[in-house]
C-alpha cells in the first residue's frame, strides 16, 4: 500500500463526513424554518379572530364520598362475581433437582470431551 493512496482515502473520508453533516444541518435548518412559520400562522389566526365567549359550563351533581364508597363496592362485587366464572390455574409440580443436576454433569463432560478431542485440555 502506497502512502498517497492512504492520504487518498483520508480524504474521501473527510469530504464524505462533511457531506453528511452538511446535508443533515440544512434539514434541521429546515425543519425548524418549517415550525418557526407554523407558529407565526397560528399567532396571526388566534390574533385575527375574537376569542369565544366562555361558555357556561354544566355542573355536575356532587356525589358524597360515602354514596361513591358504595358504589364502588358494588361494582367491585359485580367485577369479582362476574371473574368467578373462570377456570382455575393447574397446579404445576416442581421438576426434581436432581435432573437439572444430572443436566449441567452431562454438559460439563461433553465440553471436557469437546477439548480433549481438540487436544486443548
Amino acid at each position: 500500500m502506497d502512502v498517497t493512496q492512504l492520504v487518498e482515502g483520508g480524504w474521501i473520508t473527510v469530504i464524505g463526513v462533511t457531506v453528511v453533516f452538511t446535508i443533515l444541518g440544512i434539514l434541521a435548518l429546515v425543519l425548524y424554518f418549517v415550525g418557526w412559520l407554523e407558529r407565526r400562522l397560528v399567532e396571526r389566526e388566534t390574533a385575527g379572530s375574537p376569542a369565544p365567549a366562555p361558555e357556561e359550563s354544566k355542573e355536575r351533581p356532587k356525589v358524597s364520598p360515602r354514596d361513591l364508597a358504595i358504589i364502588t363496592a358494588a361494582v367491585l362485587a359485580y367485577v369479582s362475581e362476574k371473574a368467578g366464572q373462570t377456570r382455575p390455574l393447574p397446579f404445576r409440580r416442581k421438576v426434581s433437582d436432581m435432573w437439572r443436576l444430572y443436566g449441567v454433569q452431562t454438559q460439563m463432560e461433553e465440553v471436557e470431551n469437546f477439548n480433549y478431542e481438540m487436544g486443548k485440555w
